[in-house]
């Protein structure tokens, strides 16, 4: 299969799920913290920590699944660039601490799940 055509419909699955997280995440938790994106981002590390353990340590499907997975669904999924704008927003709306809260809480809680996922594939 074509490798582009691999990750161009990775990454619109990607996004039809980070489309529902965004839907469904504000109406259950509220929108006075951007807990979609948070969400979003440790789930998206945890997964990729997953398939990065799991693609290293276990089975290799070819390259066809792994782009599939990785750059077109997680890609999808996933993106920092959320997480700058509800950053930057915080901080205008003057919630300087919860921003910073933010910021720490989805970079740090993220790098750790990611780990979580390596060393979880490790395990099995």
């Amino acid at each position: 299969m074509n490798p582009y055509l691999n990750v161009f419909i990775g990454s619109g699955l990607g996004g039809m799920l980070r489309y529902t997280a965004n839907v469904w995440i504000p109406r259950a938790l509220g929108t006075a913290f951007p807990y979609h994106t948070l969400i979003v981002n440790i789930v998206g590390s945890l997964v990729m920590g997953l398939l990065a353990g799991y693609f290293a340590l276990k089975s290799d499907p070819g390259q066809d699944w792994r782009l599939f997975l990785t750059t077109g669904i997680m890609g999808g999924f996933t993106t920092f660039s959320a997480f700058s704008l509800d950053t930057v927003v915080l901080y205008q709306r003057g919630e300087v601490a919860l921003a910073a809260y933010y910021v720490l809480a989805s970079v740090g809680v993220s790098l750790a799940a990611l780990f979580a996922g390596l060393a979880i594939m490790r395990a099995v």
